[in-house]
């Protein structure tokens, strides 16, 4: 499936490499260097997926994922050269998919893009999976909607892949490391802290309480489950 995806990076070299590798996958491409440039270009042209450099001038990477997030729910993939723990959390808690920290290879990227595109639902054909229910909770793939008590939740990514995963199998206790393979696969090392930052973004959303949780639990020392059976 051919994608469009919005390049914001500052480094016209590595933008330029960035480009060439997505046209050579199929892809289209539009390249900005600054994070108002980019902002206006994920409004004008709703590109299938960002992949967002952090150190943007005008507005950095933090700024305008968390537009994005406030006004969207285009996919974006973060490139950052600072690999610290805490940059990381506060990129997956402003609603990015997945991280890259620099120097990375190309065919490592393009492999990156091609997992969040696929997990967005905007290249794979997910309208013959049926809606699957529980604890109140609607998740269909083929439309890549979350319903709770009959209303819409805008989920990212990667909180749509973990309620799909846990709602299947209400009641049964995932731990961090199977719901990181949910969203991110197992093909790089990464904190599963970024597993705790998703739960309190769902708990946002589907709970009455975020802070008295009666439908996504902790199961202490082991990981998460679902509660309320299906339908």
């Amino acid at each position: 499936m051919c994608a469009h995806v919005l390049v914001a990076e500052d480094d016209e070299m590595q933008a330029e490499l960035i480009r060439r590798s997505l046209l050579a996958e199929g892809h289209t491409a539009t390249v900005v260097h600054d994070g108002a440039a980019a902002l206006d270009a994920a409004r004008r042209l709703r590109p299938d997926l960002v992949v967002l450099d952090l150190m943007l001038p005008v507005i950095d990477g933090f700024g305008v994922c968390r537009v994005l997030r406030r006004d969207d729910d285009i996919p974006v993939l973060m490139l950052t050269a600072r690999s610290t723990e805490d940059d990381v959390l506060l990129g997956l808690e402003l609603g990015a998919d997945d991280y890259m920290t620099k120097p990375y290879s190309p065919r490592e990227l393009m492999a990156r893009i091609r997992t969040v595109l696929r997990r967005s639902g905007r290249a794979v054909d997910r309208r013959e999976e049926p809606v699957v229910r529980a604890a109140g909770i609607a998740v269909d793939p083929g439309r890549h909607e979350v319903r709770c008590d009959g209303a819409a939740v805008e989920c990212t990514p990667a909180e749509f892949e973990i309620l799909l995963a846990m709602a299947a199998e209400p009641e049964r206790v995932f731990s961090r490391r199977q719901l990181l393979e949910c969203t991110r696969g197992t093909d790089r090392a990464s904190t599963e802290r970024a597993v705790d930052v998703h739960i309190m973004n769902l708990r946002r959303k589907i709970e009455a309480d975020p802070r008295r949780p009666v439908r996504l639990l902790t199961v202490f020392g082991v990981g998460y489950k679902l509660c309320g059976g299906r339908g």
